[in-house]
Formats: structure tokens, sequence, C-alpha cells
């Protein structure tokens, strides 16, 4: 997608320019991987005209492979972005309608070729909530990546401005949700996909704690019996510009809970989750005997990612190491 905001922390009604940027669930996590020296490929479809290019080309420059992403459609979709400040909360706009991506239909992606050589396939709530022909298009692909033995995660991501295509999340993302290995979510998304609701959270005061998201993710367990590995990100929202981040990570019936992060001075969030998948994945390849080091590196790479401008986590492994081992300073590095 194409991401337009004011500069700085200025309203819509007062931006005379808007900074662009692109990004959009599975993009995101596919440059964080990039950027971790993960071999990738990004699968969508993006318009055959300059912002199309101009998307490819931004994506090449992370080191995100482009070679089955099929142009056609007539525009780009587009995000509005108004950065909040204080206790005044971030806002997005959405403009998705017929856009090149939500217009896709099942059989445009050859995606047994795109599995040939492929370990792992992502996709997030957000992809089946544009439209019903890239619902479609999503269960075609987790379906044929079920069939070669493919890996699946998908981080739930709901959005409740874009599901309005006339199903509901609840009923799409089941029929999606039976082929995954891995599911991830924030605080909310369970709750607002499933109905299954963490005991005395509240969300809105800022109070998250882990012991309460584990019956999250025996519930979300018991109802997908394939899932193995559940993580909920665990973001305590004191003000939109000072949040605690954290998580826990499920797997097979025990749990593991990471760090506590206090982010004072965020810079962006926007992506934040979608770090936490990249740095999930990156883990479960590392460290795939550790689950306590696999959710601690996935938990401060996306805490870094709130440093970042835009939506991509543009931060190394070894910053991402320096964190975990407590070097928080924010030093000069000479």
């Amino acid at each position: 997608m194409l991401r337009l905001s004011p500069p700085g922390m200025l309203r819509f009604r007062q931006a005379h320019t808007f900074d662009v940027q692109y990004g959009g669930g599975e993009s995101n996590v596919a440059v964080s991987l990039a950027n971790f020296g993960l071999p990738t490929e990004f699968v969508t479809r993006l318009p055959a005209n300059d912002i199309g290019d101009a998307c490819l080309q931004f994506l090449r420059q992370y080191n995100v492979g482009t070679s089955y992403i099929s142009r056609g459609g007539s525009r780009l979709g587009i995000y509005f972005l108004e950065n909040g400040a204080v206790m005044r909360g971030s806002q997005v706009v959405y403009d998705r309608a017929n856009s090149a991506f939500a217009t896709i239909q099942p059989g445009m992606v050859d995606w047994k070729r795109v599995f040939q050589n492929a370990g792992w396939f992502h996709w997030t709530g957000i992809t089946p909530a544009i439209s019903e022909g890239a619902a479609l298009s999503c269960l075609e692909a987790v379906k044929i990546a079920h069939e070669l033995g493919i890996p699946i995660s998908c981080d739930l991501n709901y959005r409740a401005k874009l599901w309005n295509w006339g199903k509901s999340a609840r009923e799409v993302m089941e029929e999606l949700l039976v082929y995954c290995d891995i599911a991830i979510g924030n605080e909310e998304d369970v709750e607002k996909v499933f109905g299954i609701q963490a005991p005395e959270s509240n969300v809105a005061r800022g109070k998250v704690s882990a012991g309460q998201y584990i019956f999250v993710c025996e519930a979300l367990a018991k109802k997908f019996p394939r899932l193995k590995t559940i993580a909920i990100t665990l973001r305590g929202s004191l003000s939109a510009n000072h949040n605690t981040w954290s998580a826990i990570l499920w797997e097979e019936g025990y749990s593991y809970s990471a760090p506590i992060y206090d982010i004072t001075h965020i810079v962006d969030r926007v992506g934040g989750g979608d770090s936490f998948m990249g740095g999930l994945i990156y883990g479960l390849f590392q460290y795939p005997d550790n689950p306590q080091q696999i959710v601690d590196f996935a938990v401060a790479a996306s805490a870094l990612k709130h440093t970042v401008f835009g939506d991509f986590n543009l931060v190394s492994v070894a910053e991402v190491e320096k964190l975990m081992k407590g070097d928080a300073s924010g030093r000069v590095s000479r």
C-alpha cells in the first residue's frame, strides 16, 4: 500500500503536504526477515503504472524478492495515517476499494510455482478483510501450502474498518486458520475475531499482563488443534507516545514471557506487530530449541521498531541482540 501522512504531528485538516511511505502487513514482515539475512519473496498484485513501479523499487531496495508480484488493476491501495500525540490517538483512513489487490481473484497467482522452493508462508488477517476475492485467494494459498507441507503462520491483525464486503471476520478467519501452524495477535485481536477475552484485562487503561493471556492462547489452541505455537503481543498504552511492550509465547502447553520494555518516546508504532512477527519467524529458524530466546528476540526487535519512522523495521540482528543483553542506553556508536 501507499502510506500518506501529514508531516510531524499535524492533523489531517492541517495538512498541505503528505509524507510518502509504502508498507503493509506481509510486506513489513518480508522486509524484517530480509533485513535479518533471510531470503524472502513478497506476493501481491500491483498496478502496471508509475506508482506500482515506485512501490516495487521501494521493496527491492530492502532486498525483498518481487519475482511473483503480478501486475494489473487500476490503482494502488492507500492508507492515510494521522500520528497521535499524548492523549490523542493516531487514526487511519483506508482508501483500498477497487485497488489492484482488492480486485485479485483465485487463479491469478500460480501458488504451486510460488511455493516450489519455499520454506515458510505468512499471511495476515488484513488480506481477507479487503475483499471477497482477496479472501478466496488467501484460502487458495493456505490450502496449497498445507498440501505441500509448508509451515504457515498468521497474524490475526483485525481491522474493523476493512471488514465490510459481506462476511464477518470470524466466519472467514475460522476457515483459514485451520490450516495454520503458528498464529499471533495483539491484546484485542483474538477477542475481536473469535470472542476469546483475557480475564480481568483492560486494554483501554493499559492493563495487560502475560498471565492473563495464557488463557487466550490455550482457548485458541483448543479451537484450532493444528496450532502448535501462539504468541500474543502485549501493549500497555499509557499515551500515544508512551507504551509498555512485551509478549507471551505459548508452545504446546508451555508458556514463556518476554521482558517488558518501557518505550517513552515513540517515533512510529505502525508495524509493531509485523516487526514482532518477523522477529518470531527469525527466532524460530535460529533458535528452534529455545522458546525463551525466540520470544525475547521478537520482542526486542519490535521494541526497536518503535524508534524507526515508517512501516518497516530497519534494525540489524546485532542491534536486537544488544538490546536483549540489556543495553538500552542509545549511546552513539563510533
